[in-house]
């Protein structure tokens, strides 16, 4: 496993129609590092942002697409995805507000 810091594991939040749509539900998006586990993301949040109960995370591997340049072919970086489901009681993430 990799020694992932809890400021490492979160990269940006993730902003589309549906994800603003989820947050009614308290459920948010973020990009996230590929090493990261679900515990790991999980504590990043949390402490990330103050106030904040996660209750659930589900994630989304993605590989690389195979790009090509001539006669040399390559892979863009693989991605990873984190959406998280905080609990009733909890904080909003303030990141999303005004959005």
């Amino acid at each position: 496993m990799a020694d992932i810091k809890y400021y490492d594991v979160i990269l940006k939040p993730i902003i589309t129609e549906k994800s603003m749509n989820g947050m009614a539900e308290k459920k948010y998006a973020f990009s996230v590092n590929p090493e990261a586990t679900k515990t790991q993301i999980k504590e990043a949040v949390e402490k990330m942002f103050a106030g904040t109960k996660v209750v659930k995370v589900n994630t989304v591997n993605a590989d690389g697409k195979v790009k090509r340049r001539g006669v040399t072919y390559g892979r863009t970086a693989k991605t990873k995805k984190a959406y998280v489901k905080l609990s009733e009681d909890s904080k909003d993430i303030e990141i999303f507000q005004g959005l």
